[in-house]
Formats: structure tokens, sequence, C-alpha cells
């Protein structure tokens, strides 16, 4: 090549590298800033050095073993080597690497070595999980050894095994390879011919190789306790890996030790038949001992037998999935529940305070009602699912359906979307917003549902943002309501703002209509220099960064603005939960999310996908952001908040018994804060994280199982019931619901993750599992258990028992002619003793492409189960539920369903489920389980207090006289024309 080629050859090369290594290297420097902003500078120089450092030890073993392959195969090659003549093409490669020995001998091996390096450094977490790992304080009942060696010595152990591998085949390769070229290995002649230098160097490559062979050979015994031979009955060693697969293991081991000295033989006999009969005898060994063996074994003595031979491995592996899992006996309370009412809820202080508490605000429904009625502007916009939180006010605790007015970027339209007004003007959002879950504004009456333009339906927003501040009327007191960090703001891309400036310049971000406003808090990467300018320019490849003129010396870029995304940079050993929710603690607005510790080896125990155990049909709706690790270890042992003003990353330790946080800690020392950090009112709003209650209920399902006989069959476990809310059908599981219910010792509200389950395959309701997120008794578990007979409805049942009711039905059709109908969250509720309540909202918008429609409550479904072998489904269905309970329960509920704005039956006053003094059962049980007929007025029942409800009352009246005609029973009949006699009196009493 000519000079001019050589140079232009280099210039292009350097201009591929900085193309390659550039991006990175931006990148790199731009985290650097922003840990340092964050605090979390260690973590950031940590995993920095653990990645570099063990790039370059991988790289020294790896390139080091092959370099001194080439180089001892290169000194040992033959002095005279004999061509086939002019045309040997080996001739021709020898030439080709003599005349460029240092680009082979060299660059080969760094180029191997840097590969290996690259792929090796991203295991940086098993390197600080060796380091820094202690003891779990249990042991593995197959070998006796702490959990810990499993957790963090294991991995370690196998990691530096498999590049002891890498470099030994590459080596040995390498060398062949060598010698070949050089003549110390010739194909040619009836035999061949192999030196004496480059038999020994072979033979000693391979004997190390087959050396490693038996070193894997131990280590895989213990790898063995997180078989997955068994799956999915159960995860871990079975009969046959304990007697067949291990005692194989030992035999192969001791094969491969032989194998291994006759390899080492031929550095001194010249016969190769001996470690070609090594290595044939290594391989049949592998295939008979290690693979025939154990299949025999499986199918002629266990699977004959299979309950009584795996019994003490399921008894193994139901102990370490309740301990891995979080869900053992210390943590979960199982009690047996009748499933039959046997008291009055107004006799139960529990119940009082349940049904005073009932959630009517759907948070998956009601995103586009909070975006319509509480925008304000384009620009603002909240998350597709809103979020649950309770506050206590006046003395009084309240479950809230919650969530922050934040900067919606893709909402922007026209000029807002230029890149001035996008990143320095448009910024942040203002306030946060609140409604209580249990009531709405007012009552839809009949013939208003879906009209947007009634008032009627909707939440009754408590709001806490720049206006409100200025009135001096926030009901919770928010003093900082400016949110620059959130789940929307950060869903457009790139999501930085540019905000400041110089001194003394005038406020550019939009504020008010009235105001502008310059950032003040501590949030943001300067970009006042030259520097850090041109690097962020770089990043997000944007010119606007370097020339425009509204950055000045106090400008800072604000970026990474997703809390869960914070959260996950500055703690990359966790694993954040889905979903993170603004809560008020000290008057400022913040973000909590929850995170997680996990493993994926724990001895015995289920391993699973979280992706597949956490998906839900919400979160299939909404598509939100899901883990996808597989586990068999998981604890929320860590619970983190951001502050919405300046972006504060806090990360609070809640577990200080988890080994796997405690070795975190140990490598981060400082990162995350002890528990003692905690404040009350932060405490106060932590929740029991939706992801591990998924997780847990779904091992619960299966691991509440004591016996394992029982366990093999599958006779006793549980499913989750399908949501039965969605139209058309679907399989995806129900998702759990926070609700404030009564606590059974104290009548108090308590606040609660609850969940549903029916029996395996089956539709009937078999457990109800909920877990307390109060300070006082935080995590702790109660299941509820129902009779393996039980005939109490499950979800599904429910829901076809209230749609298929003859008001519900005949409304239904009614509403769908100018509606578009959704149900809300179906409530499971325990009442009475013994019974179950079913409580579902159910919400109507106009059916129209006019996209300022949003969802209204229009009516309340309820169903409960009359006590008794025989007893019948008894639906309630009104626009309000007071309406709907008085159906159920008798009239006396309605006088105690008021709030301050009056009665929840009167037009235009607001709805509070708020007395818990209910009146006794007096409607109609249904004829069958399935099929069950209306509901009829109590014969207590006093006048409704509208015309509507009154006609509701009597057609439900004249559909039970038809249904007892058909059925022929005349004691029914008898019954049923009495109560429709008192709802023609009711009917009258109204001026009907």
């Amino acid at each position: 090549m000519s000079r001019r080629s050589r140079t232009l050859l280099v210039l292009a090369l350097v201009l591929a590298a900085l193309l390659l290594i550039g991006p990175r290297l931006v990148d790199t420097y731009t985290d650097w800033l922003w840990f340092g902003e964050v605090g979390f500078r260690n973590v950031f120089t940590t995993v920095l050095l653990t990645r570099v450092i063990t790039f370059l030890v991988i790289a020294l073993l790896v390139g080091g073993t092959v370099f001194g392959a080439l180089t001892v195969a290169y000194r040992s090659r033959p002095v005279f080597v004999p061509t086939a003549g002019p045309n040997d093409p080996i001739a021709r490669y020898r030439t080709t690497v003599m005349s460029r020995l240092r680009v082979f001998g060299i660059g080969i091996p760094v180029v191997i070595g840097l590969l290996s390096g690259l792929v090796a450094q991203g295991n940086w977490v098993t390197v600080q999980m060796f380091l820094h790992g202690g003891s779990f304080g249990v042991q593995d009942p197959q070998f006796n050894l702490d959990v810990g060696f499993y957790a963090f010595d294991l991995p370690f152990y196998r990691s530096i095994l498999n590049w002891l591998f890498v470099a030994v085949v590459i080596a040995f390769f390498a060398a062949l390879v060598t010698h070949y070229i050089f003549g110390g290995l010739r194909l040619s002649g009836r035999e061949g011919a192999l030196t004496k230098s480059a038999r020994i160097q072979l033979a000693v490559l391979a004997g190390t190789f087959v050396v490693l062979k038996a070193v894997a050979y131990w280590f895989d015994r213990y790898a063995l306790l997180s078989s997955s031979r068994k799956e999915p009955t159960f995860t871990g060693p079975g009969f046959t890996d304990i007697n067949a697969v291990l005692p194989a293991k030992l035999i192969l081991l001791a094969i491969a030790v032989i194998c291994a000295g006759a390899f080492f033989a031929a550095i001194f006999l010249r016969d190769l038949r001996i470690p070609a009969l090594a290595t044939a005898l290594l391989v049949l060994s592998s295939i008979l001992v290690g693979a025939v063996w154990p299949l025999v074994v499986e199918q002629f003595s266990v699977r004959p037998n299979a309950a009584d031979k795996e019994r003490a491995y399921i008894e193994r592996n139901i102990e370490a999935t309740r301990d891995a899992y979080g869900i053992t006996d210390e943590k979960v309370t199982y009690e047996d529940y009748s499933g039959d009412g046997t008291a009055s809820p107004r006799d139960v202080p529990a119940d009082q305070t349940t049904i005073a508490n009932t959630r009517l605000l759907d948070p998956n429904v009601l995103s586009r009602t909070f975006t319509q009625q509480q925008q304000l502007k384009n620009f603002y916009g909240f998350p597709s699912t809103l979020d649950v939180d309770r506050y206590e006010i006046d003395g009084e605790l309240q479950d809230y359906i919650v969530a922050a007015r934040e900067l919606e970027p893709a909402s922007l339209s026209g000029n807002q979307t230029d890149w001035i007004n996008r990143h320095t003007v448009y910024t942040h959002g203002n306030g946060f917003v609140a409604a209580p879950a249990n009531r709405v504004n007012a009552a839809v009456q009949e013939g208003s549902a879906g009209d947007s333009n009634s008032n009627s339906g909707y939440p009754i927003y408590t709001v806490s943002d720049l206006a409100s501040q200025a009135a001096g009327d926030q009901v919770i007191p928010v003093e900082q309501p400016r949110i620059y960090y959130g789940e929307v703001i950060a869903s457009s891309n790139p999501d930085y703002a540019i905000v400041g400036g110089s001194e003394g310049s005038e406020g550019r971000e939009y504020d008010t209509d009235t105001s502008r406003y310059t950032y003040t808090g501590s949030g943001g990467v300067s970009i006042g220099n030259w520097f850090n300018r041109l690097a962020f320019a770089a990043k997000y490849t944007e010119r606007n960064i370097l020339f425009s003129g509204a950055i000045g010396d106090d400008s800072k870029i604000i970026f990474n603005r997703d809390p869960r995304e914070r959260v996950q940079k500055v703690a990359p050993w966790l694993t954040a939960d889905g979903n993170s929710y603004p809560a008020v603690v000290g008057g400022k607005i913040v973000w909590i999310v929850d995170a997680y510790t996990t493993l994926d080896q724990y001895p015995y125990a289920q391993r699973s996908s979280l992706e597949g155990l956490v998906q839900d049909s919400i979160d299939a709706n909404t598509g939100r952001l899901l883990p996808r690790d597989e586990v068999s270890y998981i604890r929320n042992s860590v619970k983190a908040t951001v502050d919405a003003y300046d972006g504060s990353v806090n990360l609070y330790q809640v577990d200080d018994n988890d080994p796997v946080l405690a070795a975190w800690m140990g490598a981060f020392p400082g990162a995350v804060q002890p528990e003692s950090a905690i404040s009350d009112e932060l405490r106060q709003h932590f929740r029991y994280p939706e992801d591990l209650f998924k997780v847990q209920r779904e091992m619960l399902a299966k691991y509440h199982v004591n016996d394992p006989g029982e366990f093999f069959t599958n006779n006793a476990f549980w499913s989750v019931p399908s949501d039965p809310t969605i139209e058309g059908g679907t399989n995806l599981n129900q998702p759990p619901y926070y609700v404030l219910i009564g606590d059974p010792d104290t009548g108090q509200p308590s606040f609660r993750l609850t969940s549903a389950m029916v029996g395996f395959n089956r539709e009937l309701l078999s457990a109800y599992i909920s877990v307390k997120s109060d300070p006082d008794g935080y995590g702790e578990f109660t299941v509820l258990q129902l009779p393996t007979a039980t005939q109490t409805q499950g979800p599904q049942q429910a829901q076809n028992s209230m749609i298929s009711d003859t008001r519900v039905a005949s409304d239904r059709t009614l509403l769908q002619q100018s509606n578009r109908i959704q149900y809300g969250n179906l409530l499971t509720l325990p009442i009475a003793n013994g019974g179950i309540l079913y409580v579902e909202p159910l919400y109507t918008e106009r059916n129209t492409t006019n996209t300022s429609t949003f969802p209204q409550l229009s009516r309340v479904l309820v169903s409960y189960r009359e006590p008794g072998a025989g007893g019948g489904v008894r639906v309630g269905y009104s626009p309000t539920l007071a309406g709907a309970l008085e159906q159920v329960f008798g009239a006396e509920t309605g006088n105690v369903a008021t709030a301050p704005g009056g009665d929840a039956a009167t037009p235009q006053a607001e709805e509070e489920v708020g007395s818990p003094n209910l009146g006794n059962t007096g409607s109609a049980p249904t004829q069958g389980q399935g099929t069950p007929a209306p509901s009829t007025p109590s014969t207590s029942a006093p006048a409704p207090a509208d015309r509507g409800a009154a006609v509701t009352n009597l057609d439900a009246a004249l559909e039970a006289v038809r249904t007892a005609q058909q059925s022929g029973d005349f004691a029914q009949l008898g019954t049923a024309f009495d109560n429709l006699q008192r709802a023609i009196d009711q009917y009258n009493s109204t001026g009907g």
C-alpha cells in the first residue's frame, strides 16, 4: 500500500473506533456526572472498577494462556520441515505467518483476550456477591452446607471454571494449528507424524481439560440441588437425581481422573492409543453412567411408585420454597372460614368498618376521568393506571385514589413542540390529586348514565397544587407541588429538561398563565461549562444544547426522570417493582418504589419467571413494566423514595434478616440507609408491593399444602381466578386489590392487599389471601381457607350471577344503546363471620367518537350468598352502594349511608359509604346457584327515596312472581305476591 493509502486506512480505523467507542465514553462520562448528582457515585465507581478488574483478569487469563500455547508451539517447531512440493498450501500459510509473526503471535491472543474480558465483565454481580456474601444460617438437607455457599460461592467457582475451560480449549486448538503449520503435526503418510514437543504440549493441554472436567463433576453435585428434572411438579433433585445422578457424578469424576492420567502418560509414552482409549472411555461412560442409568432408574423404579419415591424430596421442596419466598408459618396465618355468614354485619365491628370503607373508585378505570376533570392544560396528564394510598384526615384513616398531575410531553402540540418550548419552557407538572375511594360527588339518576354533561358519578377531588396553595385550602398540605420527576414525564424520548439560566435572568419555565419559574432544586447536572454542554449535545445528538441562548452559566439538565429507572440505576443489584406511586410526606411529593433482592439458585426452592407470575389483566392493558428475572428467592428488603421536585433518591432497609441485602450493603457501604432513618409519616405510606404479592399468592396456591402426597396429586391446589370484569373473557389473572377492611380484633380499618383464590381448575372460592400494609404487623399474611366442599361462589361465578340478574340485564341493555359499559374492580370482602360479599362498580361513558367522554360511576352491583347448604345468592343493583346493600341486607342500610352532603339516594348529594348500621336480611333467595332470581324488597323496607328506585323494586317483584309461577312452588308464589303488594304500596307512596 502507498503511504497515502496507509494514512487513509489509519484515519478510517480511528474514525470507526470513535464511532464505536465514542458513544460509550460519552455515556460513561454523563453517567458519572449523574451519579454525582444523586449522591451514589460510589456505586458507579465500584461497579466500574469491578468490571475493569474482571475484564483484565479474564483477558490476561485467556489471552495469556493462548499466547503461551502459541509461543511454546512456535519455539518447539522442527528445524527442518519437509514440503509436498512447490504447491504445498501449508508452506504458503507458513510463509504468511512468518512474514507477520507479531500480528499472529500477539494479535490473536490480544483479540481473544479482549473478547473474553468483554464477556466476563458482565459478571461483576457474581464477583461482588462472592466477595461480600455471608451465611444464611440455613443448611441444605443433602450436603449440610449453608445456603450462602450456593448463593454466593458456587456461582463464582463455576464461572472461574468455565473461563479455565475456555482458555484451555482455545489454547489447545491454537497449539494444534501452530504445530500443523510449522510441521510439528503432519497428516501425510499412512499414520501421520507428531513431534515429541507437539505430543507433550497437546497431551498436557488435553490432560488439563480432563482434570477441569473432573472438577466440574464435583461442582455438578451441588448444582443438582437446583435441578429442573422434576419441573413443573417441583424444583430440586428428586429420587433419580440423588440415587442415580449423584453417584454417577462421582463415578464420572473418578473416570475423568484416570483419563487425565492417561493423557499425562502420553508425555512419556509415544503410543497415542492410550489417550485415545481414555477419550473413548470418558465419552462412553458419560453416556452410559451419566444419561442411560438415570433414565433406567426413572422409568422402571421411580415412575411406577412416584408418590412414595418423591415424598422426601417434595417435603424438602415445600420447606425451601416457603423459606425462599417468605411464606413460612411465621408470616402466614391459616384460618378456617366457612363461606356462610353466621352473624348480621351490623353486629360485627369489623364488618361495619369494611362496609363503610368499600372502595367504589377503580384506579384502573378512572385515569381518563382524572385527565378530563383535573388536567387543566393540554400538556398535563395522569398515568394510565392510578394508585391507591391512604391518608389520615381529621383523625380518620381513609383510602384515596391518588395521582400526580405530571407534564405529559406527548400531549404538546403546535409550537409547544419547538425545542426551546419542549425542553426549557414546559419542564414540570403541577400538583397532587386525590379522591376518597369510597364515594362520588352524586348518584347517577335514571336516564343520565354516561352523560358527561351531568355532574354525577364522579370523584370528589382533593387537590394540592399552586392554586390551592395560594388559596390556603389544601386538605393534604404540599409545600412544593411542582413535579420534575415522574412516570408520565419520562414517557417521552428523550426526556430531558434544561432549567435555570444566567444569574439575574428572568424565569423561563411555565408555572401558571401569569407567572414563570426558575428551578431552584438540587436536581440536575450542570451544563454551564462548554465541555458538559458538548457531552450532552453528543449524548442526545442535539446541536441546540451547544448554541441555545437559553442556557446560561447556572443552567442544569434534568434527565433519567422515571422514579423506577432512577432507583434501578443507583441500585443495579435490585429488581424494582413494576409500579411506583406518589405520596405526600413531610409536605413533599415523593415517589415510593419497592425493590427486591433475588436469587436464581436457592437449593430445592421452586424456580419461576417473574414476568409470568406478576402479569395480570391490568398489566396487559396498560403495558406496565414487568420484572423479567427468573428467581427462586425474593425479598422486598428495600423501600426507595424519589423526590418529585429535586429527584433525590433514598434507599431504606426494611428487612435486616436478608443475607442477600447484607452482601450488597457490604459491597456498597452507605448506599442503603438503616431502617431507623425511615420517618413515621413515610412508613404510614408504605404498601405491600403488588408484584411480590402476585408471586407469593402463586406460591401459596401450591405450597399451602403440607402433605407431600396431596402435593403430588394436585387435588388440594388453588388457582388465581381470571379477571371476570374483562368484556369477552380473558385468561389473564385477576389483579390483587388494596382495600381498607376492618381488623377482626380491633374493628379499626386495616390497609391490606387482597386476592381471592379458587379451586384448582375450578371456579368456586377456595381461599382469601390478605396481607397487611399497616406499620403494625406489616407483611403478615392471613389466609382464610374455605371447606373443600364449599359452594361459595368465586369471582367469575359472582360476576355471572350479578350480570344475569333480570334487573341488571334489562338495565344493561338500555345503557348499551348509547353508552360504553366498563366493569370496575370486583372486590371480595369477608363479612358476617364467615360470609363473602362481592362489590363491583359499573362505569359508563357516552358511546361516541368524541374523545372528551370519560367514565362515570353509574351503578353498583353487590352479591352475597345466603347461609346454609342450599342458600341462594342475593344480588343488589343500584346507582348507589347504599341502595344495592339495602336490597341485600335490608332497608336500614340506606339510613346510615349518608355523607356531609346529604342522603346518598338524593340527586346531587355526595355519596359516602359510611355507617355500619345494617339491617336484617330480607331479600328473596335465588332458586339455584347459577340462575339467581331477582331480589325483592324486605318486609321492613321503607318507601324508596325516589320514584326510579320504586320502579326498579316493582319490576323485580313482578319478575319474582313470574319465576315462582314457573317453579310451581306455591309457598314461594305466596311470598312473591306479598312482596309485590309491598312494592306497589311503596310505589304509590312516591306519588306514582
